[in-house]
């Protein structure tokens, strides 16, 4: 398996040097509902204030106008009446406004917000990470022509990359029970078949998975637990170290895996 490799420090060394002094970039934290809003506020302030980001936006659906101050960085988008985003014509525009858009999650299960979410990663050109319920959303909406988008970072379970495999009909299965070496198989065949990147985890290991290679980290290695893995700093951390080094995917995501603090 000469596509395979098991990691425990940092491959690219000089990586994390690279983080500009001055502040530069423009990232788009999307996500929330009229209900629950709590993760995309925080995973844009963490970006804000560990990361020298010029401008990170947060992208709203505008039930939540009401519910949060007035801010520059806050921008607040036609919503659904159960709160939650509803056009993908104003996604699509408000992507393309940055470098890079983290999709964080919080987002109502609902067809009409479904579209607009897959659409806009459709018809966005910038690149995207994709982590938490948005997984579950785009997989439950026609995935197909959405994993054809060679800027599409998926960091997800197992189990929604099980779910993503299957709404596409895809010939090799991915199940929990399986080994390691079966998983990194199957994502192995999965990632030239489709050209977006991956991160997962299975039997203790981050797997990062992109045209074909897969590097696995061990968890204990990164300082997050399972849990902690899914709360949405690591993917600002991957969002950050891929903004500052966008021809270094396994690299940078390694690296951010690996960044304690």
């Amino acid at each position: 398996m000469e596509y395979f490799e098991k990691v425990e420090e940092n491959i690219a060394k000089d990586l994390l040097w690279n983080i500009p002094e001055r502040k530069q970039g423009v990232v788009n934290v999307i996500g929330g509902n009229g209900q629950n809003f709590r993760t995309p506020v925080k995973v844009a302030e963490y970006l804000a204030e560990k990361y020298p980001v010029e401008t990170v936006n947060l992208i709203l659906p505008d039930a939540l106008r009401n519910k949060l101050p007035p801010m520059s960085n806050f921008k607040f988008l036609k919503s659904t009446e159960t709160g939650s985003f509803a056009d993908n014509t104003e996604l699509v525009a408000n992507m393309d406004s940055g470098d890079y858009n983290l999709l964080i999650g919080d987002l109502s299960k609902n067809a009409v917000t479904g579209k607009a979410v897959v659409s806009a990663c459709v018809s966005s050109e910038k690149p995207m990470l994709l982590t938490r319920d948005a997984v579950d959303l785009v997989a439950e909406n026609n995935p197909g022509e959405v994993l054809l988008n060679e800027k599409l970072v998926i960091f997800g379970s197992l189990a929604q990359m099980q779910k993503l495999l299957r709404a596409v009909y895809y010939p090799k299965m991915l199940l929990l029970s399986q080994s390691l070496v079966q998983v990194v198989e199957v994502l192995h065949k999965f990632t030239l078949s489709y050209p977006v990147s991956i991160v997962t985890l299975h039997n203790g290991q981050i797997l990062v998975v992109k045209d074909g290679a897969v590097k696995a980290v061990p968890m204990e290695k990164s300082g997050y637990s399972p849990i902690m893995l899914w709360n949405g700093e690591l993917a600002a951390k991957i969002v950050a170290l891929n903004l500052y080094n966008p021809n270094n995917f396994i690299g940078a995501t390694i690296a951010a895996i690996l960044q304690v603090g």
